[in-house]
């Protein structure tokens, strides 16, 4: 049986279109971003006479979806992990990030490496100058992922009062 052109390529064209619209990478495709699955709200305790402050981080992740923990446990996903920065109109002395340590997926093709799934509360202990109690911004960096395919990453900015 011979094909006829015009009729095959229409409906390769159709069925691209059709995978490019409703297939596993739509979302890519559709420019879709990290920080769209990622929800971010964050408390702080007063700084105290000496200028440590706790802060909470708390990420809200659509069910459909994980991050990679921080640390990831592989080498190549060092760039796509959890982290936190801190900025401010006086930018604190020191900051210690506390991540959580992430649930294990295991992966035969890769290794095994961890992840965030569901809430995840970081813990951050601040630093600051003796008497400053400015509002604190914190920038958080995520790859959120599926079972197929990860989205861009993005950013997510939190401010604490």
């Amino acid at each position: 049986m011979k094909l006829r052109r015009t009729t095959f390529v229409p409906t390769l064209a159709i069925a691209g279109l059709w995978l490019l619209a409703f297939g596993p990478a739509a979302a890519v495709a559709q420019g879709k971003k990290s920080d769209n699955v990622v929800q971010a709200k964050a408390t702080a305790t007063k700084p105290g006479d000496d200028g440590k402050q706790t802060v909470t981080l708390t990420l809200e992740i659509d069910p459909k979806y994980h991050l990679y923990a921080n640390p990831a446990g592989l080498e190549d996903l060092k760039d796509s992990e959890v982290s936190v920065s801190v900025t401010g109109k006086n930018k604190p002395a020191s900051v210690k990030v506390e991540y959580p340590a992430g649930e294990t997926k295991k992966d035969k093709q890769f290794g095994d490496y961890k992840i965030y799934k569901g809430t995840v509360t970081i813990k951050l202990q601040v630093q600051r100058a003796k008497g400053d109690s400015d509002p604190l911004e914190l920038t958080v960096k995520v790859q959120a992922c599926d079972e197929t395919a990860c989205l861009a990453p993005g950013k997510i900015k939190v401010s604490v009062p």
